[in-house]
C-alpha cells in the first residue's frame, strides 16, 4: 500500500485543478448542465420540452437516460486508444479509496461536462431532474470507490440496483479482462443488460492489483499523473 499523505496529495491536487478546468470552461461556454436544462425550457428544446408527460416520468427516464450516457462515455473511454490514454489516469492509482472517485484528468472532466451539456439540450430535462442525477451520480461515485466491504448478503441484494465498492474494485483490476468490466457508476442494471458484468475478481478482493502496468511511486506524482496521456 502506497503512503495516503502522497497519494491523496496528488487525487485531491487533480480534484483542484479539474474544478480550476471547469471553472474556466464556464466563461467560454454559455452555461454548463443546470443552466442548460434552464436554458432548454425557455427556448422549447430536447424532447421532454415538447411532450406533456407527468413530471415523475419525466424526472425517472431523465436519470435513466443520464446513468446511460455515463455509462457508455467510460465504455467509449476504454475501448477508444485516444480516450484510454485520458482514462487511464484514473486506473493509474495503486490503492482504491474514496479519493480514486476524483482523480481524472482535466481534459475527461472538461469533456464529460460538454457532454452533458450537449445531453441536456437533447433531451430537455428539468434543472430539478439534472440536479438529482448530479447528487446521484457524486454521491454513488464516493460510495463505490470507498475501501469498505458490505457484507455479502447485503452486498449482493444492494448490486442488484446499484454499484458496490466490491463490485467496482473489479473494475480497478490490473487485469484487462476484469478492468474492461462493470463500467457502471450509479445503477449496475447496464452492465447486467449489455453483460459487462463481472461479479468477483479472479484472485479473489484480498490477492487482486489494483492499478494498471505502472506498480510504483509514479502514479502518486501529480506531475507524472498529468502527463500520463501524452506518454508513448
Amino acid at each position: 500500500m502506497q503512503p495516503r499523505s502522497h497519494r491523496w496529495a496528488t487525487n485531491l491536487a487533480l480534484v483542484v485543478i479539474d474544478t480550476l478546468t471547469v471553472r474556466a470552461m464556464a466563461l467560454a461556454l454559455p452555461i454548463l448542465a443546470v443552466a442548460a436544462a434552464v436554458d432548454a425550457g425557455q427556448l422549447g428544446l430536447g424532447l421532454f420540452n415538447r411532450v406533456e408527460w407527468p413530471g415523475w416520468l419525466e424526472l425517472i427516464l431523465a436519470i435513466l437516460i443520464f446513468d446511460l450516457a455515463i455509462w457508455l462515455q467510460h465504455l467509449i473511454t476504454h475501448k477508444v486508444p485516444l480516450f484510454w490514454r485520458f482514462h487511464r489516469v484514473h486506473h493509474a492509482d495503486r490503492d482504491f479509496d474514496v479519493t480514486t472517485a476524483l482523480r481524472f484528468h482535466p481534459v475527461e472532466i472538461a469533456a464529460s461536462a460538454l457532454l452533458k451539456v450537449g445531453l441536456v439540450y437533447l433531451i430537455g430535462p428539468s434543472a430539478i431532474a439534472v440536479i438529482a442525477f448530479e447528487v446521484l451520480l457524486n454521491a454513488t461515485a464516493m460510495f463505490n470507490h470507498a475501501n469498505l466491504r458490505l457484507p455479502l448478503g447485503l452486498d449482493r441484494v444492494v448490486r442488484l440496483v446499484l454499484v458496490t465498492p466490491d463490485m467496482h474494485r473489479v473494475h480497478h483490476s490490473v487485469h484487462r479482462a476484469e478492468h474492461d468490466s462493470n463500467y457502471g457508476f450509479s445503477l449496475s442494471v447496464w452492465d447486467r443488460i449489455f453483460r459487462t458484468y463481472v461479479p468477483q475478481p479472479a484472485a479473489g478482493h484480498d490477492a487482486m492489483t489494483v492499478g494498471l502496468e505502472w506498480q510504483d511511486d509514479r502514479p502518486m506524482k501529480l506531475g507524472w499523473a498529468l502527463w500520463l496521456p501524452f506518454r508513448r
